[in-house]
């Protein structure tokens, strides 16, 4: 059954107001976290501010209230604030530090791009032992052809997805169909991860994780800020908004020219997201933040370099929400339900891995949403640990784009090979 589509006619379709509105939640939600009442402080006990940033605008877009496919605030925010919430973050960075974490960041990673890439076609074949119907089709319309996009976006990106699709060529019905799996699987999850960052300790005891290196890294940003900390003239915000907007700039320069050239000359680099622009401006504002990091660029930490980029990323948070729509479910049960058993494997194998090298719940989330969300969804999600552990969020999603068409591939293949 086709739900009505309600979002065609938002009831706000301004733009303007819809930031408006979504600058409010995020206001509210954190005006009300600060409150002593009971009721605000059990309401945040099991519902983190975070979290209710995310969701909040979902519940408007699934209303029809918005529109977030309608509206540009998301293509906005992840073009532009993404960037410079990066530099940002990355103006302080402990390089060192940062390299111990990547022994374990690895691991997970790759239990997350095989867990991936094995679960769809296990997915297939389950749901094809009692409802064969669901993962069958032929030509254009073979189900696989449009999950196999499913798995660029969720082992890579938007760049792995649309490579994927000129490769398999599904047709127009069951792409959009796994969009919305996409969208409600994949947004619904962030969600679950998000509530999980604030029972990070309950986690880590599950997973006897040994977080030392984490804790070091978090705890040697907080005292250089405490060490540094003074108050912000005009000037330091000034400075700030200009390194990180300055950099934007740059890194939309350089990037649109070089997946250009590269587009021109070596087209089948677009296998590893190469042609795509979207890819060398992350990694160009990330490389030009971290060369910052080694400047008196640094000092700003205290100014309140990181605060600001929260600011930035929280405005990101509330956009990535307005992407989800929780009544999808009803477009496509079927299809929704393969998404499920395909995440339920991916969680397994990483619960596993996890508990095998006693990996801190960091690891696995950020690993998990790294290939599954990108870098917007990853950087979002590590931060809602520390902001200091943005870069290994935004590290481990440039290494999914490189990959994700390849993996991708592999798995429609498989998934042909178990389809009925």
């Amino acid at each position: 059954m086709m739900i009505p589509a309600i979002e065609k006619v938002p009831v706000i379709s301004d733009d303007a107001v819809v930031f408006g509105l979504l600058m409010a939640v995020v206001a509210l939600v954190f005006y009300t976290s600060s409150l002593q009442s009971k009721f605000f402080k059990n309401l945040y006990t099991i519902l983190p501010p975070l979290l209710l940033c995310y969701f909040i605008p979902g519940l408007f877009n699934s209303a029809g209230l918005i529109s977030g496919t309608k509206s540009k605030l998301y293509d906005v925010s992840s073009n532009y604030l993404l960037p410079a919430c990066l530099v940002l973050f990355t103006l302080s960075l402990d390089l060192p530090e940062l390299w111990k974490l990547r022994k374990k960041a690895g691991v997970m990673f790759l239990a997350t791009v095989i867990s991936i890439m094995l679960g769809g076609p296990f997915a297939v074949w389950i749901v094809a032992q009692f409802a064969p119907d669901i993962v069958s089709g032929q030509g254009s319309d073979a189900v696989w052809k449009g999950l196999a996009t499913l798995a660029g976006t969720w082992i890579g990106g938007a760049a792995n997805q649309a490579a994927l699709y000129r490769i398999f060529q599904p047709s127009p019905q069951i792409f959009s169909a796994t969009i919305t799996v996409d969208v409600f699987v994949c947004y619904g999850y962030m969600a679950l991860l998000l509530f999980g960052a604030s029972k990070k300790d309950a986690l880590n005891r599950f997973f006897k994780a040994d977080d030392r290196d984490v804790t070091a890294l978090t705890g040697r940003m907080e005292k250089y800020s405490l060490d540094n900390t003074r108050i912000a003239t005009t000037p330091d915000y000034i400075y700030m908004l200009g390194l990180a907007f300055g950099t934007c700039g740059i890194a939309h320069l350089a990037g649109s020219s070089i997946a250009g050239w590269i587009q021109d000359k070596f087209p089948d680099l677009a296998k590893f997201s190469l042609t795509s622009s979207f890819f060398w401006i992350i990694l160009i504002a990330t490389v030009i933040g971290i060369s910052l990091s080694f400047t008196k660029a640094r000092k700003l930490e205290g100014a309140g370099a990181s605060k600001l980029g929260t600011v930035l990323l929280y405005v990101l948070i509330a956009t990535i929400g307005t992407q989800m729509n929780i009544l999808s479910i009803l477009d496509h049960p079927g299809l929704i339900l393969v998404g499920f058993i395909w995440l339920l494997f991916h969680l397994i194998i990483l619960t596993i891995v996890g508990r095998l090298i006693k990996a801190p719940f960091f690891f696995f989330a950020v690993s998990s949403m790294s290939n599954m969300g990108g870098v917007a969804s990853a950087s979002a999600t590590a931060a809602a640990f520390h902001p200091s552990l943005v870069p290994v969020g935004v590290i481990l999603s440039v290494c999914a784009y490189t990959i994700g068409t390849y993996a991708g591939y592999m798995c429609g293949i498989l998934m042909q090979w178990v389809s009925p």
